[in-house]
Formats: structure tokens, sequence, C-alpha cells
């Protein structure tokens, strides 16, 4: 069914309600201007508004929490309102006796108190009674043209999505084929390509993936992985189980552009993941090691014992390039609200740690698309999702980093072909943790600055 009232008109009325849409349930030039044709549509259905249009051009209605019935009885609703349009300007009228605001008449369509009738007893007309519980000026309201020709019913619902996108980004067109690689995936592929440490002693930037079991750790690598690759990649190993089992050993993973192609300027270092129970998942004093580049690749963990300085394969003397230049905490958006607070103390734990060694951290936030549906219908509407926006927000608030540091990505986990626009939140990713590990070799580089300027 098309709509009468026009997109502004609902974002007006929206406008009064929340972050809310609308969707019509009934239009009466097409069910019938009958009080059986409203009630059949209409019954135990709320909110909604109940918009009437006249042959004088006027738009008006009213509003009602509570659902339509036909008890013959009144419904108390201190929320409810008539209004109408004065140009794009709507004009309400709050109810003035919520115990009486709206009548469930069984031959009539929407009744509010004794003020405002739609389908009057049956027929396309308009019954009103202005200070009956409700005060308005009938001529200003509806011009007193008191014939109908459309009347609409409209329930409010509840909406995720925001009118425009908080977050920038550039993604697929709408007229590009599966083929065909967008312009700003391949700007963006190429920026991490091209990527160059500003130490000269590092030529990869190494990145520590931290997170609770089946956060989506390994599943992140293996999707950048698959990005470059240009196929559905699976070289970590990855899985949900609880202990963690896939990920019991320190693992380094480089990445390369391409089946033959060359390393990239990127390392992912992959852990065992955090349990919440003491004696289980990774060890606290396991992650001061990885950070200051002693563990050697395919250490295996030991969650009841951290690494011993005379462990086989233990680094005494690890350089630059050997430590930590950015730390990503991988969390399920779909777990945020339940995590754990003995998970979040050592969470917290870590982030404090992490902080007094001035390495940069960032959130990423996995299974977007699981968390919201507006997100499952289209990746693309992940800074549109109010829910997700949320989201990003509570587990910045839970792990005491800036919402600038949380970034939202999809792993592939059932697909096999690759989807440009999840490629382009995995990459965005990607980025800002270059841009995160710049920022740390910019200190590095300050430092070395300050000590020969005092030699």
């Amino acid at each position: 069914m098309s709509y009468m009232l026009t997109s502004s008109q609902q974002k007006t009325i929206c406008s009064q309600l929340g972050r809310v849409k609308l969707q019509l349930l009934y239009k009466a030039s097409i069910h019938g201007f009958t009080s059986a044709a409203f009630h059949q549509r209409c019954d135990n259905r709320c909110p909604t508004v109940s918009v009437g249009y006249n042959a004088s051009g006027y738009v008006f209605g009213g509003y009602t929490q509570q659902p339509f019935c036909q008890s013959g009885q009144y419904v108390h609703d201190d929320e409810a309102f008539l209004f109408t349009f004065n140009g794009e300007k709507l004009l309400k009228y709050p109810v003035t006796t919520p115990a009486n605001a709206v009548r469930m008449i069984s031959t009539s369509g929407p009744y509010f108190g004794e003020a405002f009738v739609l389908v009057n007893g049956g027929t396309a007309t308009v019954y009103t009674s202005p200070g009956n519980y409700y005060n308005f000026n009938a001529a200003e309201m509806h011009g007193d043209d008191l014939n109908l020709t459309e009347c609409e019913v409209y329930e409010v619902e509840k909406t995720t999505e925001l009118e425009r996108p908080w977050r920038p980004i550039n993604w697929e067109s709408e007229d590009q084929t599966f083929f065909l690689v967008c312009q700003e995936e391949e700007e963006m592929i190429d920026s991490i390509r091209f990527y160059k440490p500003t130490v000269s002693s590092v030529s990869q930037v190494r990145v520590l993936l931290i997170g609770p079991v089946g956060a989506g750790k390994s599943s992140f690598f293996n999707s950048i992985n698959s990005v470059f690759k240009g196929h559905v990649t699976s070289q970590a190993i990855a899985g949900c189980s609880t202990p963690s089992f896939c990920s019991r050993q320190f693992r380094t993973y480089s990445l390369k552009a391409g089946r033959e192609g060359k390393p990239l300027p990127i390392i992912f270092c992959d852990t065992m993941g955090l349990e919440e129970s003491t004696g289980a998942g990774l060890d606290i004093d396991d992650i001061s090691s990885i950070l200051k580049g002693h563990l050697p690749d395919q250490y295996q963990f030991n969650p009841s014992a951290p690494l011993h300085s005379e462990a086989h394969g233990n680094c005494k003397s690890p350089v630059l390039k050997d430590k930590i230049h950015c730390v990503a905490y991988v969390i399920d958006a779909c777990k945020v609200s339940i995590m754990p607070t003995k998970l979040e103390e050592k969470l917290d734990a870590i982030r404090r740690k992490i902080n007094l060694m001035g390495i940069p951290q960032l959130v990423l936030l996995t299974r977007v698309d699981e968390a919201c549906p507006l997100v499952t219908e289209d990746v693309r509407n992940v800074y549109k999702s109010g829910y997700i926006k949320e989201k990003m927000q509570e587990v910045s608030a839970r792990l005491g980093v800036p919402v600038s540091c949380v970034v939202p990505v999809k792993n592939y986990s059932e697909e096999l072909e690759l989807d440009q626009n999840c490629d382009i939140l995995l990459l965005s990713a990607v980025i800002q943790m270059l841009r995160f590990a710049d920022n740390y070799f910019d200190e590095i580089n300050d430092r070395i600055s300050n000590i020969e300027i005092k030699e």
C-alpha cells in the first residue's frame, strides 16, 4: 500500500515519538470506509497514528499508545494527542483528560474521547467537539470540512535506524557488479600494501589480538587474509570452544598481497582466549611477555603458569621490531551487555598494564550483523544503526577506551565468496591499526630526538 503521508510529514510525526517508523495498517480507500474494516485491521495494535484527509487539503489526526478494541469503554492515555499540519509544521493538541483519552467504539473508526472521531458511524466523515478532553480550534484543525477523502492508520514501530550515518564511510556503488572492485576498496588496499612504519628498524607492524573465547580473533585474521587473497580462507583455526582449545598457541600471522605476493607491512598476533575463571584462558603475565616481544611463534600457553624466562625459544633481548605496536580487543557485539564481571575485571587489568607501556589500543566489535537486524539486512547500515552505536558506546565504557577507538566489523564465517562492503569494514579496521601504530612510533621517535638533543 502506498502512503498518503509524505516522507516529510512522517518524519515530523516520528520526531514527536522518538526513534520510530510508521507502518501502514489501514487505508480506507482500499479496505473500506467502515468501522468493521478499521477494527479488523487495527484492533490490538499499538501505538498508532490515525490520519484523516479532506478535500480542503487538511491533514489531521491523533496518536494513542493504547490498542484499539470494541469494548465500549474509555481508556487512559496520558501521552495521547491530536494534531494537524500547517504546511510542514505540526500543531499538537495534548489530551486534557487522560482517563478519557480514547474510547473503544465498535461502530466507528479511531475515537479520541468525545472530541474527535474518524470514519464516524461507518461513513467517510469526521466528528469533532473541541473542549471535550482535547482543546483545539476546529477551523484550524480541518477547516470545518468534515468529509474525508482518505483515512489511514499507522502502527508506530521502534527502529534502530538513524536518519543519517553517524560515521562517514564510502561503500560500494549500487551499479557495480560483484567482480568490479570499488575504487574505495582499491585505495584502502593500496594504503595498507604501501604503508611503511616511520621507524626504520621496523618493517612490519605487530598487532596483538586479545579477547574472550569465541569472540572472533582468529576469524578476524582469516577475514583480512581473505580480502588480500581474493577468496575466503581459513588459515588460522577458529572456533568457539570453552575452554579455549582453538588458540592454545601464540601465533604470528603475516599477510601477503595475493597468493604469491610480497608480505604486507602488518603481522597479527593471535592469543589464547580470555576466560573469566582464574587459572583458565590466557594468563595476564603472558600478555606482558607478548607485549615486550619475549614470546616465540607457536609458544604453547599454560593457563596455570606464565612464561618462564628460561623457557625454550624465549627471546631474552627483544628489540622494537619484536614488540607489540598496537593492541586490538576483539569483543562480540551480541555479548557486550552480558559480559561477566570477572572477565571485565581481567580486561581492565590488561588495559591498565598496556596503558603503562604506552601501546595504543582499539576495540574490534565483531558480529554486528548478528546483533542488529538492520545490519543483517545490509552491512552498509552499520553506522545508521542506533543499536550498534549504543553497543559501541557500551563497550567503550566497559573497556575504558574512547568510542573513536571502537571499530565495528563483520568477519567471514558462513560465506564462500567475498562481499565488498564487508571488506571495506575490515580494511577500515586495519587502517586504524596502522594509524595507531604510527602514533606509537611517533612517540618513540620523539623520545629518541630528546635524548640526542640532551647529549
